[in-house]
């Protein structure tokens, strides 16, 4: 079959009320998505990411509930970026948004991103005013990048011992993918110099900046 055009996909999301359909069939239609043979375009995935979850999370006044947690890390699986660029821009730019929405994209952060993804939250953070709602994503950031290369570490030391050439290089590799580009890391650095003054007593940004100085205290000059 054709793929949908912009307007179709829209009035085709409309039509169904994917927007506010029960969260448990929710997950199904989020399981049938990845089933889908070929890929959605990047366009389509972001459409559909808004229509199914941007005004859910958006209205969040407490926890999230297992269906929609299960729908958000099923689609996250397969269509990771257009979902950061569309839902996470939304909550990160909107200053109103309460702690469930923070709490939210730290979970996704630290349960379902890919690496690649995580440095995009991160990133899409350092793009807005820094303000003491953001903290804790960029503090579950760092976390990540801790225990993606603790437990890369861990597999390598296990593995290396009886695995081939390239299999070690492959494992060399995976031990720093999740490492901040340099780039990322001195914009990350410089936002917090410049936003220092209006954390002075921010424990939170204290903390922070401790966790940055202690991950990578090479770089930090």
């Amino acid at each position: 079959p054709c793929p949908l055009c912009c307007p179709q996909l829209e009035g085709l999301c409309s039509f169904l009320q994917l927007s506010t359909c029960p969260e448990h069939l929710l997950v199904r239609f989020c399981r049938w998505l990845l089933a889908l043979s070929p890929d959605l375009s990047y366009t389509s995935a972001a459409i559909l990411a808004e229509q199914l979850f941007l005004r859910r999370v958006l209205s969040l006044s407490q926890p999230p509930s297992r269906h929609l947690m299960a729908a958000l890390a099923s689609f996250c699986s397969k269509y990771s970026q257009p979902f950061c660029r569309v839902l996470v821009a939304a909550v990160l730019r909107e200053p109103e948004q309460g702690t469930e929405q923070t709490k939210l994209v730290c979970e996704l952060v630290e349960e379902c991103l890919e690496p690649d993804c995580v440095q995009l939250v991160l990133s899409q953070v350092l793009e807005v005013p820094l303000s003491e709602r953001l903290l804790p994503v960029v503090q579950a950031v760092l976390g990540r990048q801790v225990r993606g290369s603790s437990l890369s570490t861990l597999s390598f030391l296990t593995i290396s011992s009886s695995a081939g050439a390239q299999d070690q290089l492959s494992l060399i590799v995976a031990v720093f993918q999740e490492v901040l580009p340099p780039k990322l890391f001195d914009l990350l650095v410089l936002t917090l110099c410049r936003q220092a003054p209006a954390f002075a007593t921010s424990l939170s940004y204290t903390q922070l900046v401790t966790a940055v100085l202690t991950m990578y205290q090479s770089q930090v000059r």
